[in-house]
């Protein structure tokens, strides 16, 4: 048999996770002795011959058509963002890529401008790693304050969001609906490692998670995926205590995305980030963002 590859590995795991009542398979009361659907099953719902699926599960063919691709994809019920990484990991197993280290990540100039112009809003620029290449000064002390605000200047002392959300206390502390924050973590950590199979740095990542986070090993391997674009959290921060704020990620095509942190009009957690932004300025002055050159440097 062959090994296991990314695109086999996926459908197996979702086909197990798919129950026969979700698709409308008669099951007639018998007792099936394996999770979820059976693999004749989703190929008849797929419209394929199920020693094809077999291959294709088994990892013994990567041929498989955008066509198969997307009739798997509805048989599973996969949502947008997970039908795209279905066609990203079949197209990685056709074209056997080569590993390697990306070229380093910078923050652009209208970046950094856009930073400039938040002010008060908390805002941080990430990678597609999840590492932080920039924050202004709201951001630092919404989503980490206790770490030294030049952090995202050093490359080797650089936090990435993903280590910090299931390694560090402080910041598992701050989300009250801590599992919600990991899975939308790993769901993303998923997109991109399906876009980007060659990327070395992303694979140590995703392997140093798993040795020392039991539940990211878990999230890992049940290969949900999610873009989060757009998530509002409750966060218990230790200066202002509870908030209520929406995550946005800003994206202007391939490269880093900026995350701002954004609440309602005239609400209490409205008031938590005025009196946090006032909190941490500088002494004897306004809450002014910091400003952070095309490398991170601060200017």
């Amino acid at each position: 048999m062959a090994a296991k590859t990314p695109l086999g590995d996926f459908l197996h795991t979702r086909r197990s996770q798919l129950r026969p009542e979700d698709v409308g398979v008669p099951t007639y009361g018998e007792r099936r002795r394996v999770p979820g659907l059976r693999r004749e099953e989703l190929a008849l719902l797929a419209g394929v011959s199920a020693s094809y699926y077999t291959r294709l599960e088994r990892g013994e063919s990567q041929s498989a058509s955008p066509e198969v691709l997307d009739a798997l994809a509805g048989a599973l019920l996969l949502d947008e963002s997970e039908r795209r990484y279905l066609h990203d990991v079949a197209r990685t197993g056709r074209q056997r890529t080569r590993g390697r280290r990306p070229a380093p990540e910078r923050v652009s100039e209208p970046t950094r401008q856009l930073l400039d112009v938040l002010g008060d809003v908390p805002a941080i620029v990430l990678g597609r790693r999840s590492d932080v290449l920039a924050w202004n000064r709201p951001g630092h002390a919404l989503f980490a304050g206790h770490l030294d605000p030049g952090a995202p200047d050093l490359p080797r002392e650089r936090p990435n969001m993903a280590r910090l959300v299931f390694l560090d206390p402080h910041v598992r502390e701050l989300y009250a609906d801590w599992p919600s924050k990991a899975r939308a973590v790993v769901g993303s950590l998923r997109l991109v490692a399906g876009r980007h199979p060659e990327d070395t740095a992303l694979h140590a990542l995703v392997g140093e998670l798993s040795a020392k986070s039991g539940e990211f090993a878990t999230m890992w391997a049940d290969h949900r995926i999610r873009a989060c674009t757009v998530a509002t959290y409750g966060m218990r921060h230790p200066l202002v205590g509870s908030l209520t704020v929406t995550q946005q990620t800003l994206s202007h095509g391939p490269g880093p995305v900026v995350v701002v942190a954004t609440t309602e009009p005239d609400s209490p957690s409205r008031a938590g980030l005025t009196l946090l932004a006032r909190a941490t300025a500088p002494s004897g002055s306004s809450a002014e963002p910091t400003r952070t050159g095309p490398c991170g440097a601060q200017d």
